[in-house]
């Protein structure tokens, strides 16, 4: 869920705070307007990530927070479609989620016409399943308005 009307992003909110020590973070966090209306789960999953972007090096949170910011700008539809297309390559067995994410990486450098190409023949058609090849498509659909993964990436970004 992005950032309502007159909210900061994260990326702002994090660069606000950059200079304190988590704890302090952790408790400006909880005093963000609605922070104690949320689920106890949601609150606690939102002090979970902190602390993660907190033990990151600064390169790999600056990914992150640029990653967030390109789904902030995403329409709803693009997000839901990005959330399903999430959802199915997290549902794929590990070996075969690996060969997904490695061939969406693969597909991301190429020109668009060449992707769908790429897409549609038949070495892709006799490696992937139909799901496979829907999820890529997918993903592959709201790639261009996502920033590049670093190359040590494992799966699509947003993950």
């Amino acid at each position: 869920m992005g950032p309502r009307q007159n909210q900061e992003h994260l990326a702002q909110w994090m660069a606000r705070h950059n200079n304190m020590p988590l704890e302090r973070q952790q408790s400006e966090l909880q005093k963000e307007p609605g922070f104690r209306q949320l689920p106890r789960q949601t609150q606690q999953r939102m002090l979970d990530r902190l602390t993660q972007l907190n033990n990151m090096p600064d390169q790999q949170r600056q990914r992150i927070l640029e990653r967030n910011e390109a789904m902030e700008r995403l329409t709803p539809p693009q997000r839901q479609q990005w959330r399903d297309a999430m959802q199915q390559f997290s549902g794929l067995p590990p070996d075969r989620r690996r060969l997904v994410g490695r061939t969406f990486r693969d597909l991301r450098e190429l020109p668009d016409q060449q992707r769908q190409a790429v897409l549609g023949s038949d070495r892709i058609r006799s490696q992937f399943t139909d799901q496979e090849r829907s999820t890529l498509g997918s993903l592959l659909a709201v790639e261009p308005y996502l920033p590049a993964p670093h190359s040590t990436d494992n799966i699509p970004p947003g993950r």
